[in-house]
């Protein structure tokens, strides 16, 4: 069987142009991001692996200690708070967006991050290019403000300009707003499916894993909160019937429900129940109640598909390390954090790459040229500082 005809699967981002508001959709519903996060969201697993990705990423910060401490707005952030928000929304959707603005002399000001999922691509013109970012708060029209519902429509839609810091164009556009204080400055959109691109996140390819990660979650707290856990059903037939001072017949019961509550539980184990017989035919039986467990039927499938998402992950030596295959040292750990501190440098220098295009044009001369190289995250073993603190 060729390519040709083989079963062709959907596409994992449907993108149509929605002439309604002019933008690009993200995904079929246009809303790719909150789906991700939902689904990841309800997923242990998923979310364990998708912070050690994030803390990498991450890693100890920027090389330069001039540029974490740099102050990138008027909020007090810095750039060491930039790039733990920026590493949060690579990780996790694949891009990130940034938001610059500028003064009168065309140079940047002031940076912050703009929460991913909050941005679509206008549409293309003639010539494939893309000339705004829109943004809109909740995409989902759910959200309330002051007591009213923000709906999707183009009053709420904000159109800013794409990212372009030649001062021409700056000053150009500062102009066309009507002036410094109406300028909405522009985003710098970052995608690893490359400019102009929606992009899909490392774990995308696994998602059905992650959904299936939730629903064996969901099988085992049902098997222990909805389960049938008792041992096993006495049957007992009715006593008697007595008549009572009013000439009035009253059931009893062979086993009253106070007689058997006083021989359940641990503090009244080892006790003798006694009960005294009309007939043989009254005697109680015992039925044994067994209860299903549907963990031990799914089991092949939960060890499979938390492989397959820590693998997606490039976490495989966790993985192994979780099971006890390697062991667990300072050694294996060191080895572990090595080898994955190196799968997550194309994301490192990715970050790097469009900080240093916003840096260029920095109001400050001074961080211009600093560089914006990440730290690689390393492993430190407790034991050892200790000891070695102690030798000195």
């Amino acid at each position: 069987m060729n390519v040709k005809n083989t079963k062709k699967p959907q596409k994992r981002i449907d993108v149509k142009d929605a002439q309604r508001w002019h933008l690009q959709t993200y995904g079929a519903d246009n809303l790719y991001p909150q789906n991700l996060q939902r689904i990841t969201a309800a997923s242990g697993t998923a979310e364990l692996c998708l912070a050690r990705y994030r803390k990498f990423v991450e890693g100890n910060g920027w090389n330069s200690f001039a540029l974490a401490q740099m102050r990138c707005n008027s909020d007090g952030d810095t750039a060491d708070t930039l790039l733990h928000a920026i590493a949060d929304d690579l990780t996790r959707f694949g891009g990130f967006a940034l938001h610059v603005n500028y003064n009168v002399l065309a140079e940047i000001s002031e940076v912050r991050l703009i929460p991913f999922e909050m941005c679509r691509l206008e549409e293309e013109d003639d010539n494939g290019h893309v000339a705004h970012i829109l943004l809109h708060p909740d995409w989902e029209g759910t959200k309330w403000r002051n007591g009213k519902r923000i709906n999707v429509n183009d009053a709420s839609i904000k159109r800013i300009d794409v990212f372009n810091p030649e001062p021409s164009v700056v000053l150009a556009q500062i102009e066309a707003h009507g002036g410094i204080e109406h300028y909405d400055g522009q985003i710098l959109y970052c995608s690893n499916n490359g400019k102009r691109e929606y992009p899909m996140p490392i774990y995308d390819a696994c998602i059905t894993d992650i959904s299936t990660d939730e629903g064996l979650g969901n099988v085992k707290n049902r098997n222990v909160r909805n389960n049938f856990l008792v041992a096993c059903m006495m049957v007992a037939k009715r006593g008697v019937p007595l008549v009572g001072a009013d000439g009035r017949e009253q059931d009893r019961q062979m086993i009253e429900d106070e007689d058997l509550r006083a021989f359940q539980g641990d503090e009244n184990a080892s006790k003798i129940l006694y009960v005294e017989l009309e007939n043989d035919e009254d005697k109680p039986e015992i039925v044994e109640f067994p209860s299903r467990n549907f963990d031990k039927d799914f089991s092949v499938t939960d060890a499979s598909v938390i492989e397959r998402i820590y693998a997606q992950f490039h976490q495989e030596l966790f993985y192994s390390i979780r099971l006890g295959k390697l062991g667990f040292s300072g050694d294996v750990m060191r080895d572990a954090y090595e080898y994955y501190a190196g799968e997550v440098t194309n994301e490192q220098r990715f970050i790097s790459r469009y900080f240093a295009q916003v840096l260029a044009r920095w109001h400050d001369e001074a961080y211009r040229n600093v560089s914006t190289e990440i730290e690689p995250l390393r492993y430190i073993n407790s034991t050892t500082s200790n000891n070695t603190e102690d030798a000195q």
